[in-house]
């Protein structure tokens, strides 16, 4: 049976999550050439104390295709695990790279506290809303 290869973000998945393997294979499930680009990437990233200019050096380094750094570093930073710092930036003082993000962990706090908000809004204007809500999905 083939391994699925969509992100695996089930809550009890999530809470065993102990350290960078476990990460990028809930991120990269079945795919373990874009694990291992992944990780390679994130500990790059993580040792750096500036932007990374670029991270083709992981491909020699490490044995990693060209097609698999771009299409994992794409993922990642859909995903919001690293971003593109552009020259233009002046909180880096003309430096540019790649740099571990904050934006996926920022984003999760939001939608938790947005879970929790609605969960607990039990005003009768609220409850009627959502019901008219879900009437217009049919």
């Amino acid at each position: 049976m083939t391994e699925p290869n969509k992100i695996d973000f089930r809550h009890r998945r999530v809470s065993q999550i102990s350290d960078i393997t476990d990460l990028v294979d809930m991120f990269f499930p079945g795919n373990r050439n874009q694990q291992h680009a992944a990780a390679r990437i994130l500990l790059a990233l993580k040792a750096a104390s500036a932007p990374v200019p670029s991270l083709s050096s992981l491909e020699n380094k490490y044995n990693i295709s060209r097609r698999t750094l771009q299409r994992t570093r794409a993922k990642l930073s859909r995903l919001g695990l690293i971003q593109r710092i552009s020259w233009m930036n002046i909180r880096y003082n003309g430096q540019q790279g790649w740099k571990l993000s904050s934006r996926i962990s920022t984003a999760l706090r939001q939608l938790a506290d947005k879970i929790d908000q609605w969960r607990k809004d039990d005003q009768p204007e609220r409850i009627l809303k959502d019901e008219q809500l879900v009437e217009l999905l049919k």
